[in-house]
């Protein structure tokens, strides 16, 4: 999978026009349906006088589950949402919504010209979008002694994990994440490593953003 980074306040941005219609793209990150309806406000508040700001969001996946929404916003139905929607599918992404909004020029384009325009908008924006691949990650919560927090923190980094946070007092409390595929790697040599001493609690599942290079 792969998804967006950039934010809703510096959304990916193009642009088309089909028969004196213009078709605006915007595109960026969302973590949830919310965040994905209050960027398509966002965009509507900016364009008062547009005619329509049809619009698609997916969002999870991190355990096999994405979320989706879409809406024509008065155009014909599957006209407007669906090739968006389809713009995103075919990427393989998620965590994102593009929004295309349609200053109406006067010339009817019909059901296939309006296809075409809000699927090449989406795709513009999509393509102008600072792209990144997913990766699926466990979250762990542990508690280490300071003489083996510098152990901890190296065997996270061997699996290409990350430490989250470290809450220090009597012990070092540590939230850390690895690579799902590396998870059952990483439980076990915790116990060779530590002895057995060191318990690893997994506190859920989520998605890191890797961003391309380039």
């Amino acid at each position: 999978m792969r998804t967006i980074l950039n934010t809703p306040d510096s959304p990916a941005h193009d642009s088309l026009v089909e028969k004196k219609s213009e078709f605006i793209g915007d595109a960026c990150h969302i973590d949830s349906q919310d965040e994905a309806l209050a960027f398509v406000q966002t965009i509507r508040d900016q364009h008062p006088k547009a005619r329509h700001v049809a619009f698609a969001a997916m969002w999870g996946g991190s355990d096999g589950r994405l979320g989706e929404r879409m809406s024509d916003d008065g155009e014909p139905s599957g006209t407007a949402g669906k090739p968006i929607l389809d713009v995103l599918r075919q990427g393989g992404l998620t965590d994102c919504v593009v929004c295309v909004t349609r200053y109406f020029g006067g010339i009817l384009l019909g059901s296939g010209g309006l296809i075409r325009a809000y699927s090449s908008a989406a795709s513009l924006a999509v393509k102008a979008a600072q792209g990144a691949n997913i990766i699926p990650c466990v979250q762990y919560e542990t508690v280490v002694e300071y003489p083996q927090l510098a152990m901890m923190r190296q065997l996270v980094s061997q699996l290409d994990g990350t430490v989250d946070d470290e809450e220090f007092t009597d012990c070092v409390t540590m939230l850390v994440s690895v690579p799902q595929p590396s998870a059952d790697e990483f439980e076990a040599r915790v116990v060779e490593t530590f002895n057995a001493t060191v318990l690893v609690e997994r506190r859920g599942s989520f998605n890191r953003p890797i961003a391309d290079r380039g």
